[in-house]
């Protein structure tokens, strides 16, 4: 009797590893950039995924400078992020298998509604020389995300270094998005944002969006799946499934149907040709 007690509680153990083992080979780990998740794409398309493969998402959101580093220290089944020239770095030095374009929004500088510098309208880099020639107030993230990355980007193009005026007009956050804005709707400063994430931030007061429109506010995403030859815990087989789905055109068609107040945050733009070598 005893002897088959033993043994049931034996067959139960292996069983219930079994089942954690099952899970765990059915879970993936993203490495993604804050807009995407402070935005709440992945709470519209994430659930689409995982009710279509039966694989569960787990998403660490961060600047995509950190997702990066994060990725490259196999930590992540797959990268999800904003920055073509560091993604395509992060697969050339072998830390990724192939970059697929996913989708794209835009930048847009935003500011409270007296416009201190008077740049609505403007051109990016006029309302940059504005800013700084008035010394008014900007929130930076300042945290090495895709959007500082983007945004340092474009005070180079315009001939502006705010690096002097850092910690007076220039005020660098270290944080995300969100807390970002937070803060500039509370200094009654301007900052950049991608579009998705402002149109889902609500605390916003007489804030509004004063540049917008210009060819160099271009947003593009990518994903790419972790190489597992570099990186052993890699789950290639369910990361692949995700990739493969986020370009097709359920998940194109899913990225597309997102909306806050019935304005579409991303555009899904992965070619029929990626589509095609993703699978």
């Amino acid at each position: 009797m005893k002897t088959s007690v033993l043994a049931a509680l034996a067959l139960a153990a292996v069983a219930g590893l079994a089942g954690s083992v099952h899970a765990a080979d059915t879970s993936i780990l993203v490495q993604s950039t804050t807009s995407t998740q402070s935005s709440g794409l992945y709470d519209h398309i994430l659930p689409i995924f995982e009710k279509a493969t039966g694989i569960k998402v787990n998403v660490v959101a961060v600047g995509t400078g950190q997702a990066i580093k994060n990725a490259q220290n196999c930590d992540g089944d797959v990268l999800l992020v904003h920055a073509k020239a560091d993604e395509e770095k992060f697969v050339a030095e072998g830390y990724g298998v192939k970059r697929f374009d996913v989708m794209y929004n835009d930048f847009v500088y935003i500011g409270p509604g007296a416009d201190p510098a008077g740049v609505a309208g403007k051109s990016v880099a006029e309302a940059l020389k504005a800013i700084a020639a008035k010394e008014a107030p900007f929130a930076s993230r300042g945290d090495d995300s895709g959007t500082h990355k983007a945004e340092l980007k474009l005070w180079k193009g315009a001939g502006v270094d705010p690096k002097p005026g850092s910690g007076k007009w220039y005020r660098e956050t270290g944080s995300g998005m969100g807390a970002t804005l937070n803060t500039a709707v509370g200094m009654g400063a301007y900052s950049f944002a991608d579009r998705g994430s402002w149109l889902a931030f609500k605390n916003r007061g007489d804030f509004k969006i004063v540049v917008e429109g210009d060819k160099a506010l271009f947003n593009q995403y990518g994903v790419i799946l972790v190489n597992p030859a570099k990186c052993p815990s890699v789950k290639p087989q369910a990361g692949q499934t995700f990739v493969d789905w986020i370009v097709s055109a359920e998940g194109q068609n899913a990225i597309r149907s997102y909306q806050i107040n019935g304005e579409q945050l991303f555009f899904p733009n992965a070619t029929p040709v990626e589509m095609k070598k993703a699978g």
